[in-house]
């Protein structure tokens, strides 16, 4: 409970700085963002390449073993 009334208390707090009538720091969140969007950007294509890379490594190794695993009709 008492994450939940201070997690809601920072918000707040956090919008108050960000209005013209609290702390007025919206101009250095948008410089904030500028700068942190493109890297941000850079890290979730990195891990879209892995998951990519990752996928195609499980769809190989499965029809891999959907040859290996032909029943045998001479049995």
């Amino acid at each position: 409970m008492k994450a939940l009334v201070l997690g809601i208390a920072v918000i707040l707090v956090a919008v108050m700085a960000v209005l013209p009538v609290g702390l007025n720091w919206w101009g250095d969140v948008l410089i904030f963002l500028r700068g942190g969007l493109p890297v941000l950007a850079v890290f979730i294509s990195l891990i879209m390449i892995f998951i990519g890379i990752s996928d195609l490594k499980d769809k190989f190794d499965a029809k891999k073993e959907s040859k290996n695993e032909t029943p045998n009709e001479s049995q």
